[in-house]
């Protein structure tokens, strides 16, 4: 990771720019062929979706980001329920067309399966292409361990499977798996907080383009 970039607060003015980041990160993921199978109309309708979930992220949860805005955590402070985006059905028509059943598909088996429990929800972690293999996506997760250790809240994710590992290097253990229909397969994890040493490996895979969701 380049020393000069520095994780913050994602301010209100760059929601486009994290929806676009995230977009371009889980373009080659085949979450997003499944989500969007015309390669033609997928980043367009991924960014617009992405939108949705950044908005509604800097209302009831937050948006870290690194200064150069190549990484991305997008986060929901579930402590106690919390609403859809304002009108999601009809937003979410309009930027995902005839694929937004495939999105509300998704966000349904996410749902079904997210605990009930007070937790963080951490919803997107992307890491920009160009960016990736560099260790940013593990220092991302490094500072989500410790602001969530500080509150003493479990965290809940949604992994693919090439990213369980390094999450599991941070305390996440896995859940039963979730299939979509003639899909991809994604693993539900848990971290219970923890004051523990930190993970020994902090350059690996975790600069793949893990923008788990978009129904989140």
């Amino acid at each position: 990771m380049d020393g000069t970039a520095r994780i913050r607060a994602g301010r209100w003015t760059e929601k486009d720019k994290v929806a676009a980041l995230i977009a371009d990160a889980l373009h080659p993921d085949p979450l997003a062929a499944w989500l969007v199978p015309e390669a033609t109309h997928r980043r367009r309708v991924l960014t617009e979706v992405a939108a949705i979930w950044v908005e509604h992220a800097m209302f009831y949860g937050d948006t870290y980001v690194t200064d150069d805005l190549n990484a991305a955590a997008v986060g929901f402070h579930r402590y106690r329920s919390i609403p859809p985006p304002a009108n999601y059905r009809s937003r979410l028509t309009d930027a995902a067309g005839d694929h937004a059943e495939r999105f509300e598909i998704l966000d349904g088996l996410l749902s079904a399966r997210r605990p009930t429990e007070p937790h963080y929800h951490l919803a997107i972690l992307a890491v920009a292409p160009a960016a990736q293999r560099q260790g940013v996506g593990t220092a991302m997760l490094a500072h989500h361990r410790d602001r969530i250790n500080r509150v003493d809240l479990p965290s809940w994710t949604e992994t693919t499977g090439e990213c369980q590992d390094v999450y599991t290097r941070y305390g996440y253990t896995p859940r039963e798996a979730i299939r979509l229909p003639a899909g991809p397969v994604l693993t539900p994890m848990r971290r219970t907080p923890t004051s523990g040493p930190a993970p020994l490996d902090t350059v690996s895979a975790a600069g793949s383009s893990q923008a788990r969701g978009l129904g989140v």
